[in-house]
């Protein structure tokens, strides 16, 4: 062997540099992913301008005749497919914000009481928890439709309480009547919210400085009720209520929930908080029992020990499996298209049904749906960060 054949490469040369070559590494994959979308794109325009069918954007703008049966925003059938789209990506985010809020709470209690004592309550949340993760979630939508189907007619529907009935054609309740007033009650609310948190922060650091607890439940809750209670007194305390009443075959007025929304709302809401309350059961179980045992010794109350101790450190193995959950109830929001619920998968079907413009129909679902898991896991990623337990 030579001599040559022994030499090192020097090591100021940049082509043996790690960095650099992980830097082109990832360009020419980069490159060369971006080819070949480009010769899938080329190839897929090609083959459908042979079969004459037009692509582009400018159906968006183009009439698209049918109706929607409910909308979040005014629709009628002479508008264009990108407002019918709009509405679709709206009705998709009611049905996954009031979902994930509600999974969340129904998760929680469910999960803590899966460890709870009470014999009762335990049980129950177990069945709970059994069956709803072991029930496909598209037999939950069918499952709770067809119960809404099975409900009286709308004269002889069902009075939870005054004003409120439930029966066949969804859910009707009173609701407010909209006044001026109420954007500024929200802010109010908001100020709250945010006044609720700058008080527990100052409860935490004066309990970490001093040792001396400081109760912040009553106070928080003056401060969050407090806030939108001032600004809607200070403009008249408007209120006026819209009351629903029968007329004719069906309800007319106040807040109407149709039963596609009602049966789909529940069925992912269910499946989800059955999942959560499972992560939740985890977490709380994944603290040392030692820790407990000492925070019980000192004469902490169970309630302290459950928020002081347990939830903290439960809440690093909470989050992160909590977050794929909020994303997997957002996707499954698309099974309204089993039940006739107008999401963005439903409308977005029907648009492409009428005008042939598949790739770009499936391209608009495709990236209203990633733009919201993005969004969903930059906050829960955020709020893991918040909640995390800092090492001093």
């Amino acid at each position: 062997m030579s001599a040559s054949d022994n030499k090192q490469p020097t090591q100021g040369s940049f082509i043996y540099d790690q960095w650099f070559r992980s830097i082109v590494y990832q360009v020419l994959l980069a490159v060369g992913l971006g080819y070949v979308g480009w010769a899938l794109f080329s190839n897929v325009i090609e083959n459908l301008d042979r079969q004459g069918i037009a692509t582009g954007w400018d159906f968006l703008w183009t009439a698209s005749g049918f109706d929607i049966g409910e909308s979040v925003i005014e629709y009628d059938a002479g508008d264009s497919y990108g407002r019918a789209l709009l509405v679709g990506f709206l009705n998709t985010l009611r049905v996954a914000f009031l979902g994930i809020i509600f999974a969340t709470i129904l998760g929680v209690f469910m999960g803590i009481a899966r460890v709870s004592k009470n014999w009762l309550l335990s049980t129950i949340s177990s069945w709970f928890v059994e069956i709803g993760r072991n029930v496909p979630v598209v037999l939950h939508v069918i499952f709770w439709g067809t119960i809404i189907l099975l409900l009286p007619q709308p004269r002889d529907a069902m009075i939870p309480f005054e004003g409120a009935f439930i029966m066949n054609r969804g859910i009707v309740m009173p609701f407010p009547v909209y006044n001026d007033a109420y954007p500024w009650v929200g802010l109010g609310l908001i100020a709250g919210i945010v006044g609720v948190v700058l008080l527990n922060r100052w409860a935490q650091r004066k309990r970490e400085r001093t040792g001396q607890y400081v109760g912040t439940l009553w106070s928080g809750l003056a401060v969050l009720i407090g806030c939108p209670l001032v600004v809607w007194l200070a403009f008249g305390a408007p209120l006026i209520w819209d009351v629903p009443s029968l007329q004719g075959f069906n309800f007319k007025g106040g807040l109407q929930l149709s039963p596609e929304f009602v049966a789909l709302f529940v069925g992912i809401t269910v499946y989800t908080a059955s999942f959560i309350a499972e992560i939740v059961r985890s977490g709380i179980q994944s603290v040392p029992g030692g820790q407990i045992e000492a925070a019980g010794a000192v004469g902490l109350r169970q309630g302290f020990i459950m928020r002081y101790v347990v939830i903290p450190q439960a809440l690093r193995v909470i989050v992160p499996p909590t977050a794929s959950q909020y994303l997997s109830l957002t996707k499954n929001s698309s099974l309204g298209v089993l039940i006739g619920y107008p999401d963005l998968v439903n409308i977005g079907n029907t648009t492409l049904n009428q005008t042939g413009q598949a790739v770009e129909a499936i391209t608009i679902m495709m990236l209203v749906y990633l733009a919201i898991s993005i969004v969903i896991s930059l906050f829960m990623n955020f709020y893991n960060r918040v909640v995390a337990i800092k090492e001093r």
